[in-house]
């Protein structure tokens, strides 16, 4: 079950890294939606290797098909399935990783579970299993889309390494970000952080960094209590992304250097509307939306794959040494962009179809 993600918009992602293919089953789809493959090539393009010369040159066109659940162009309420064809698929590439465990990544905690494990490209581990995601979640914006247009889901790149971008959460827009190769919300730093990462390329070796998100026009009530909290929810979704390593909502961390009546957001009325005067909640309180923007940051990880002779062990148990192979992204953080807004998405058409099915409606203040 662990391929399976969502209650109400449920998806069900399968695939390999060097398979014939990946994709996703989506379930739960409301009928009549307005889907089509041009829609969701929109967002994997976004997503797709060999983009821009800072992320891996693979050459993929990640072309999706849709194989059921829409009929002239809109979905038919039925079970929808997406492939995309794998086609610069290089196994031979990963050979020396059939007896070597790359630091770092999941070869060894795969074969202590299932005793065995695709060693061509990290299988089920690489972010290619991400398409099916993305494609979903192309699903998931139209859903949205009908259900409550205000809604806007914004993800940028807010540092690579120590470099940080300053952003504006009022006026930020999807157009800034996509205006540059590293997906930043600062033209300022465009160019120091494209460098920094040919600089780390070219000695063979990675970088991290953190991608921040802003969910605007979200309504009041998304969420639940005590399990299905909505900051939890979020948090398993984009924590599922590999390379991820750390969350924090609102305030996150540096709230724990405030008191109480400096941390506090205090309520005031906006017309007919309950407002609060600062945002260190992070638009989320008791594990419910309030209407104000939800914001939070993901820590991504150096990626693990370097050009760098490393000290690991082998199948045997032997002490051994491996030098990275193969087409890897030196920093993730500009394609890890659409991935966490994928999974922002996907949680709010779940928590917003769940509130549809519990309280038999959407708009709520």
């Amino acid at each position: 079950m662990s391929s399976i993600f969502g209650q109400a918009f449920k998806i069900a992602t399968w695939g390999e890294s060097h398979g014939g293919g990946v994709g996703v089953m989506i379930d739960g789809c409301p009928a009549g939606i307005p889907i089509n493959e041009e829609m969701i090539q929109l967002e994997l393009d976004r997503r797709r290797p060999g983009q821009s010369d800072i992320v891996t040159p693979r050459k993929e066109a990640d072309a999706c098909e849709i194989l059921s659940g829409t009929f002239q162009g809109v979905t038919l309420g039925t079970s929808i399935a997406v492939l995309v064809r794998n086609k610069d698929a290089r196994p031979a590439a990963y050979e020396e990783m059939a007896v070597n465990y790359r630091p770092s990544h999941a070869d060894y905690t795969y074969e202590a579970k299932y005793g065995l494990r695709n060693w061509q490209g990290g299988g089920r581990a690489s972010a290619r299993e991400t398409i099916g995601r993305v494609a979903a979640s192309a699903v998931a914006q139209q859903v949205i889309k009908s259900l409550y247009p205000d809604l806007e889901v914004l993800a940028w790149v807010k540092s690579i390494q120590d470099i940080q971008a300053e952003v504006d959460h009022e006026t930020i827009t999807k157009e800034q970000i996509e205006s540059n190769i590293v997906r930043t919300g600062d033209a300022s730093k465009v160019d120091e952080m494209i460098d920094r990462i040919k600089e780390v390329r070219a000695d063979g070796n990675s970088i991290g960094g953190v991608v921040e998100c802003i969910v605007r026009g979200c309504p009041a009530g998304l969420g639940a209590p005590v399990f299905d909290k909505l900051e939890a929810e979020l948090a398993k979704a984009v924590m599922s992304i590999p390379a991820t390593k750390g969350f924090e909502i609102g305030s996150g961390f540096a709230g724990t250097l405030l008191t109480g009546r400096e941390h506090n957001d205090a309520f005031y009325m906006e017309g007919d509307r309950v407002r609060t005067r600062t945002n260190r909640s992070g638009g989320i309180q008791g594990g419910i939306s309030n209407g104000e923007d939800i914001v939070f940051r993901v820590a991504f990880k150096p990626t693990a794959t370097i050009m760098t002779e490393q000290e690991t062990v082998n199948t045997d148990k032997e002490d051994s040494t491996l030098k990275g192979r193969g087409r890897h992204d030196a920093c993730v953080l500009p394609r890890a962009v659409p991935m966490v807004e994928a999974m922002v998405n996907l949680v709010l058409c779940d928590h917003l179809l769940r509130q549809r099915g519990q309280n038999g409606q959407i708009t709520m203040k």
